[in-house]
């Protein structure tokens, strides 16, 4: 299977230090609406799109995609849920397994289910190790995936299962504090996973500020996704700018 994404993602960290991916959810935007923020993220510097939801209420997913890649050339990936979130219209898909928890379907079950599908598609699957952490409130993944998350001032835990899932062969470490997450990941933690990793590390929930994803980068994340500020805003081309801007070094 060819996986030039993830090696496309691999020359823009490279090239721009770290990168910025706006996360849009089918559920929260309409499509015409999204396919506006589409086009702005790219006049602003955004470096991919994410694309996916906890929870599908709409049934628009493929339609969506489709729109996606019409209205950009960047790399469009699949951020799933569930893998009943698999489309053609993707560049790739996040291959997630939820290492912090101890939930078989979202360790290796769902995986099983999606695997003859992605392999019939053509869909690259990019191997991430996904670790929830604590943010203040309950937010939708927690819910949905029926897992405890890290304790925010426990970055021991988040270092030992990040190094394991390098280990295992994983190629991203996303360090996820939820949509609508009170608080995004500390900084203590990042620095922490980021002392004994060599792969990619990823952080999105709950940044609300070009300053605030700037931390994050300095704190050694390779990639800073925002999503509910996004969903926030009218137009927010001007805010994506500033978030791009504060990312890349």
């Amino acid at each position: 299977m060819n996986f030039k994404t993830y090696q496309k993602l691999q020359d823009l960290i490279k090239a721009k230090g770290a990168i910025y991916v706006p996360l849009l959810d089918p559920d929260k935007k309409s499509l015409s609406e999204i396919e506006t923020l589409v086009v702005s993220a790219e006049k602003s510097g955004a470096d991919a799109i994410f694309v996916g939801s906890s929870i599908l209420v709409r049934n628009s997913f493929q339609e969506c995609l489709k729109r996606i890649k019409d209205s950009c050339t960047l790399p469009v990936i699949i951020f799933p849920g569930l893998f009943n979130y698999v489309c053609e219209y993707a560049d790739a898909i996040l291959y997630l397994s939820l290492v912090s928890g101890r939930n078989p379907d979202l360790l290796i079950g769902e995986h099983v289910k999606s695997a003859p599908l992605l392999k019939s598609i053509g869909l690259e699957p990019i191997s991430t190790a996904y670790l929830l952490v604590s943010s203040g409130v309950t937010t939708s993944v927690e819910f949905m995936s029926n897992t405890k998350p890290i304790p925010r001032n426990k970055p021991d835990i988040a270092l030992a299962h990040a190094l394991a899932a390098e280990f295992i062969g994983m190629k991203l470490i996303y360090l996820e504090a939820g949509s609508g997450a009170k608080e995004s990941v500390p900084e203590e933690m990042i620095r922490a996973v980021k002392s004994v990793t060599t792969i990619p590390i990823i952080c999105g929930g709950g940044i609300r500020t070009p300053e605030e994803a700037k931390k994050k980068v300095k704190a050694g994340a390779s990639i800073v996704v925002t999503g509910t500020v996004l969903e926030e805003k009218g137009d927010c081309e001007k805010l994506m700018n500033d978030f791009a801007n504060a990312i890349h070094f």
